[in-house]
């Protein structure tokens, strides 16, 4: 069942959906070549902290780690650990907070270096603007699935393809809550969004192929092919009118 928020809760969303905003800003500064991803993941733990947060993914099904960073191929939930960021790399970063007993979840792509090809800062940039293609869609009296199309429809007018394994969510009093949201489906089908519904959308978006594989740590997904991959998210709120973003 998909949960309709009041003002309040949404209000609560939005407080750890800025935490959530700061963390990423900082984080950006921080993902430099020659840093580790581990040592991103310490210093998002010290900012949650401080802001009287805690993280949400840590501990989730058994994730190891506060945030997920995800590098070239890697898809989504990348294990923090002792890699080295290097010149050239593009690098995901995936970081949920709860607060106050609500959570907030956003993802940002970013490029490490001055290095980056042209290519990799193309496939970031629709990736990025296949998020907010979604998001114009998240309007009272559409359809879940008329987010889902956009998404699809922009990243492969471009020659990308979306992933197809993972979905974005609903978020609330809980990380992942009704309804799924696939980044790809046919409009004019799926739940009717409602003025009050608080939705994680998240695309995933491919060089090559759709297809993902699973690493041996049991939680990194990586493209098949082994090309590149890069990833938005953002918890927004359906309204009467705009869209509200809340990350």
């Amino acid at each position: 069942m998909i949960e309709i928020k009041s003002e309040r809760e949404i209000a609560l969303i939005e407080e750890s959906g800025r935490v959530v905003r700061l963390v990423l800003e900082e984080i950006k500064k921080a993902a430099r070549p020659g840093a580790t991803t581990e040592s991103l993941n310490k210093r998002v733990e010290e900012l949650i902290k401080d802001f009287k947060a805690r993280p949400a993914f840590k501990g989730y099904r058994g994730f190891p780690k506060s945030i997920c960073t995800s590098i070239n191929e890697q898809v989504v939930h990348g294990i923090p650990g002792k890699r080295t960021l290097e010149p050239g790399d593009i690098l995901s970063i995936d970081v949920g907070v709860v607060k106050n007993g609500y959570f907030a979840d956003a993802a940002i792509t970013i490029e490490i270096g001055d290095s980056v090809s042209g290519k990799a800062k193309a496939l970031i940039k629709a990736t990025r603007e296949s998020l907010e293609a979604g998001i114009k869609e998240a309007v009272e009296g559409n359809r879940l699935f008329d987010i889902s199309h956009a998404v699809q429809k922009y990243v492969e007018t471009r020659g990308y393809s979306i992933v197809r394994d993972f979905v974005g969510h609903g978020i609330g009093k809980k990380m992942h809550e009704d309804p799924e949201i696939p980044n790809f489906g046919k409009p004019g089908t799926g739940a009717r969004l409602k003025k009050g519904m608080v939705l994680a959308i998240e695309p995933m978006v491919n060089e090559g192929g759709y297809e993902i594989e699973i690493l041996e740590d049991k939680w990194t997904a990586v493209t098949r092919d082994r090309s590149l991959s890069a990833h938005f998210e953002h918890t927004i709120c359906v309204t009467s009118g705009a869209p509200k973003i809340l990350t």
